[in-house]
């Protein structure tokens, strides 16, 4: 049975302040047990996310959601991975910053990356195959402090996290733990409970995700009528959503 860590700070939302040292002793735990192989359930912003380093752990997820290996893992990332990782230019690296720094969005950037930089040396690859496709790898951006205490840690410890929303596959996104299906609870090592995830709605969305190539989105996602407008305000770009 998974170990449940709930915040010891009265927190409703995963936007309410939870103390900064709470958080960071959190992430510790957390990413104790993943880099150990486990796999572990976490509140965002954006929804609830399952993640894992190793390739066990990966293997894990995918067979608990019933993915499919054709949808390729994210990156728990910040401006640091993708400015040093993402091969971009630098006007494009440029606006990836404003739109964190001064936006506050989240959104997740797929691009070409340098697979041999040094923070995948150490990564299985299995796990980087599984993470990355057609050259390009999705980092997830600004998703809320967790994560991004999350991307800090695994940054200074050279060792990423891959994840994707804590849902059995094409059921729409999680925002509360005790509405993520049992396959997927029941698959996991430790379950880390901050309440509601701060974007919930009832489509089921999480993280817009662009591909910084052309500006396509490849999935449309919470709060993605704000990133359209200022993608157009900011740079004049216009975000293109392909019909399906």
């Amino acid at each position: 049975m998974a170990q449940i860590l709930k915040s010891a700070h009265p927190i409703a939302n995963t936007a309410d302040a939870v103390p900064k040292e709470q958080i960071q002793n959190d992430v510790k735990q957390i990413l104790d047990l993943v880099y150990g192989g486990g796999v572990a359930i976490l509140p965002l912003d954006v929804a609830y996310a399952v993640i894992g380093s190793k390739e066990n752990a990966i293997k894990r997820i995918f067979a608990a959601k019933k993915r499919s290996y054709e949808k390729p893992s994210g990156l728990f990332s910040n401006w640091q991975f993708s400015n040093e990782i993402h091969i971009l230019p630098d006007e494009k690296r440029a606006m990836i910053r404003e739109i964190i720094d001064q936006e506050k969005l989240p959104f997740s950037v797929v691009a070409p990356f340098k697979k041999d930089h040094s923070f995948f040396k150490d990564v299985d690859p299995f796990v980087i195959q599984n993470s990355s496709k057609a050259n390009t790898i999705d980092m997830l951006l600004n998703a809320g402090d967790l994560h991004n205490e999350i991307a800090r840690q695994s940054w200074e410890a050279g060792t990423p996290v891959f994840g994707s929303s804590a849902n059995t596959s094409l059921m729409g996104s999680k925002y509360r733990v005790e509405d993520i299906e049992p396959e997927v609870l029941n698959a996991v090592d430790l379950i880390v409970d901050y309440g509601l995830s701060k974007y919930h709605n009832n489509l089921g969305r999480s993280s817009t995700i662009i591909d910084f190539s052309d500006f396509s989105v490849i999935r449309v996602g919470v709060v993605f009528d704000q990133l359209k407008s200022a993608f157009k305000s900011r740079f004049n770009v216009d975000l293109k959503v392909n019909p399906h």
